[in-house]
């Protein structure tokens, strides 16, 4: 989804060619998430010396951006500024085409006197639109932030006093904005009239702030400052949050005045390099940036908000979110997949003792057990982790598992109960229709677990408790190494629930024995790196792949079909071996490409009739199978045998042969694996 990135420099001198640099290197860091255009906003010489704002907007990869700022003359590129805030952003179009007047930032007036990057969709933009053009504001793109700009604006020229902060601005915005509680968005502001100021939101989109500063933070918390008046909070509790807290209500570093730097994006990832000391902003927060202090307000306030917000330390390295010797960030997240199932078991389970203990569920499990049943809800390659485990979580759990997309599950108003326990699944821990199907489940009572990658991410921090799967950055947008720690952090989960129970204790055993020895198997499937390229190069010239299966592997063909189409643009289909004659055994003839997943296991015979019934059609099946199989390698076009595990774990082991495929044929054409066309990392809108 769209990416935000700000550099805030507070009497730490920089030249204006440095500030545009650090914009631009933290797009690139964002450039993982998809995009169509970027730009960036920074001070330029106005009218008589005064202060303008220089606007650069391009189609295309942030590399042409850059190219654009520097062919403009217009700009002292050395002159020396020694506090300023500017503004990038990379857009992935949902109102307009991408072009370089609908990317952002995006502004009020052709003066530029306040513009803002938006992350998220505004749902009553058309209502605000009409209202403003009312007014006699002039629009000039087809976007639905436009508004925002042309609205702050608005408030501005119709202010009661010259003292309204700019604060004040943007709440008044939100409360808007906000007249639709459909939308969500990240924002960030800048203006002429509040030069070196800087204010940013969220509501529904994430949006973090880093800090740093040559001298230590003087402390590890941000009180929040409440609004007075709000009615949402009683009085007497808004007096003893102030008399808790103090007269202090900013991030003071070490003294007034001191020299300070502030970053803001979407993603840590874009941070990093540059500090590892950040915020994390939560929905209504407003924060502001004024002469090197961070405040943070809150736009609506109610009894039981966290008063302070934490500065947290990124665990993170740069070096994760490089991408080495491998060609692309996809390719090195497949071959990191040995080290990211170990890092999600590590700590977790005990092999010595068999036992299983995931932190963040302990104190809820009584309350799982309980449970009538358990709901896994996600989106994509999240949905595929839940059907995977689907099959073990009601044999370990003995409880009736539903397994949901999220946009479906609130299309047909799902029945939740109290005695419900759902698990929200999510690479990012921000995708929208995952969220707004969490706050449902929140409404109806349900105890809420969330299984993210992201520290501080949304779903974190709303779910009542949850497992972060450890995976590390996977920066690539079609997920690989997140689906399988779901995987195993789903069967963990699983292997906690049945430890006390006496008839399950040898299928506990052989399944935890099969993850001690689950990262070494995984290192034999990616040894046959180079047989899969072979036969990735037969199917290059292909328009549609059949990937088939049934019981445990069934996940392993609808995620093998996702990558495929994903990143390749071939159609692709992943189908239940045991549907083929109701339907698909149309599509098979001598042209049809077919894989098949056939695994020594509880459907090895039904999946060996599909076979038959594919060949007997001149069908010409890849057979995806384990060692040593011969009756199956006489009856098949071409094989990848696989290493035996537990039937339950051998779904991990089977999709990385398709994940290698889909690499492999995007690779041959030509197509950019980590960006694919009109898709993102994140999605954090519906």
């Amino acid at each position: 989804m769209c990416g935000i990135f700000a550099y805030l420099n507070y009497r730490v001198p920089r030249s204006r060619r440095d500030i545009l640099q650090t914009l631009v290197k933290g797009l690139q860091r964002l450039e993982y998430r998809g995009y169509d255009s970027a730009g960036v906003a920074v001070d330029g010489p106005g009218k008589d010396n005064g202060t303008s704002i220089a606007l650069f907007k391009k189609k295309g990869k942030v590399k042409a951006l850059d190219e654009e700022i520097y062919k403009n003359e217009s700009v002292d590129l050395d002159a020396q500024l020694d506090t300023h805030f500017g503004i990038a952003h990379t857009r992935w179009a949902t109102h307009g085409e991408p072009s370089a007047v609908n990317s952002h930032p995006q502004r009020s007036d052709k003066n530029n006197e306040f513009v803002v990057i938006h992350n998220g969709i505004i749902t009553n933009y058309k209502e605000l639109k009409k209202y403003l053009g009312s007014k006699g504001y002039e629009f000039e793109s087809e976007t639905d932030t436009e508004v925002i700009p042309k609205l702050i604006k608005y408030l501005y020229d119709n202010r009661e006093s010259d003292s309204v902060s700019f604060s004040t601005l943007v709440e008044r915005v939100i409360k808007q904005l906000e007249a639709s509680d459909e939308g969500a968005f990240a924002l960030v502001f800048k203006s002429i009239h509040f030069p070196g100021e800087a204010v940013a939101t969220r509501r529904g989109s994430p949006l973090l702030i880093g800090v740093r500063s040559q001298y230590e933070l003087s402390t590890e918390q941000i009180p929040v400052q409440y609004n007075r008046g709000d009615s949402t909070i009683e009085v007497e509790e808004e007096k003893n949050f102030r008399n808790r807290q103090g007269s202090i209500n900013a991030l003071h570093s070490v003294h007034d005045g001191m020299a300070v730097e502030f970053y803001f994006a979407s993603d840590a990832s874009a941070i990093i390099e540059h500090t590892n000391k950040v915020i994390y902003l939560e929905d209504d927060d407003v924060a502001v940036v004024n002469e090197g202090k961070l405040y943070v307000h809150r736009v609506k306030s109610a009894a039981g908000d966290d008063p302070v917000r934490v500065i947290q330390t990124l665990q993170m390295e740069l070096q994760q979110i490089m991408k080495g010797n491998f060609k692309a960030f996809m390719q090195k997240e497949i071959f990191e997949q040995p080290e990211s199932v170990f890092n999600t078991m590590r700590g977790r389970i005990c092999f010595d003792t068999n036992e299983v203990t995931l932190g963040g569920l302990k104190d809820h499990l009584k309350e799982i057990k309980r449970c009538r049943r358990l709901i896994i809800i996600g989106c994509g390659t999240s949905f595929h982790a839940g059907v995977a485990t689907r099959q073990i979580l009601e044999e370990l759990t003995e409880l009736p598992v539903m397994v949901e997309l999220a946009s479906d599950f609130l299309d047909r108003i799902t029945p939740v109960f109290r005695d419900d326990v759902c698990f929200f699944i999510s690479q990012s821990g921000e995708t929208a229709d995952t969220l707004m199907a969490l706050r449902y489940c929140k409404q109806r009572g349900a105890l809420t677990v969330g299984i993210t990658n992201t520290v501080g991410s949304s779903i974190c921090r709303e779910t009542d408790c949850g497992v972060h799967i450890n995976a590390g950055p996977e920066v690539g947008v079609a997920s690989t190494k997140a689906y399988t720690s779901q995987f195993v952090s789903l069967i963990m989960f699983g292997l906690m629930m049945s430890e006390d129970r006496l008839s399950l204790q040898q299928r506990r055993l052989e399944i935890i024995n099969g993850l001690k020895k689950l990262p070494e198997l995984i290192k034999e499937v990616l040894s046959l790196d180079d047989k899969i390229k072979s036969l990735a190069d037969e199917l290059d010239h292909q328009k549609s792949l059949l990937v088939m299966g049934r019981g445990y592997n069934y996940a392993t063909c609808l995620e093998g079909a996702l990558k495929i189409k994903e990143i390749t643009y071939m159609h692709s289909e992943g189908i239940m071996a045991g549907e083929l004659k109701h339907g698909p055994l149309a599509l098979i003839d001598k042209h049809m490409p077919v894989i098949m997943i056939i695994m020594k296991d509880a459907c090895y015979q039904k999946c060996q009739n599909a076979l038959q019934q594919v060949t007997a059609r001149q069908g010409r099946p890849i057979i995806i199978c384990c060692q040593n199989d011969p009756e199956i390698s006489k009856m098949a076009y071409k094989t990848i045998e696989l290493p035996h595990t537990v039937d339950c774990l051998q779904g991990i082991l089977s999709v990385i042969p398709l994940q290698l495929i889909s690499f492999h044929l995007a690779v041959l054409r030509g197509y950019d694996v980590d960006c694919p066309r009109n898709l993102a990392k994140s999605v954090t809108v519906e």
